[in-house]
């Protein structure tokens, strides 16, 4: 009997993983501690979402402190899809779909020409990350995106 139930956990187990997984496509998406691909299989859970590593050395490494990857995190949840935007990330107002900007991979609309231009004077893309991804921006323009109705 113990045999029995203890399968039964374990595929139980294994399913409800490929489902959480299945929903999140990780095409193109990198770990956000080291610049190689994301897997399924390596991942934590991270402001109502997963973010995913490449390895279980980078999984501890956020584990252990997170903050120093949150924009990059916060930039996998939106790459992702489990986050989406809901207004600019600068001023929190409405964003115009006339001023979005890819910002590796991902499509961001700011209120208006100033923020958008905040972002396309940054530096370089490490900065523009910085900028719309930190975490106030994040709060400012992104929710947990609502799951599809079946």
């Amino acid at each position: 009997m113990r045999k029995f139930i203890a399968s039964a956990v374990a595929v139980l187990v294994v399913a409800v993983a490929t489902t959480v997984t299945a929903d999140v496509s990780l095409e193109g998406v990198k770990c956000v501690v080291a610049p190689r691909a994301a897997k399924a299989d390596k991942s934590a859970e991270y402001k109502d979402g997963k973010v995913f590593f490449c390895c279980g050395n980078c999984e501890s490494k956020f584990e252990k402190d997170s903050k120093p990857f949150a924009v990059k995190a916060n930039h996998q949840l939106v790459s992702t899809k489990q986050y989406e935007q809901k207004a600019c990330p600068f001023s929190g107002g409405p964003a115009k779909d006339s001023t979005a900007l890819k910002i590796e991979g991902a499509k961001v609309a700011f209120c208006c020409n100033n923020c958008k231009g905040k972002v396309e004077k940054a530096e370089d893309t490490e900065a523009k990350l910085k900028l719309v991804f930190n975490d106030k921006a994040f709060e400012n323009g992104f929710a947990k995106a609502k799951a599809e109705k079946e």
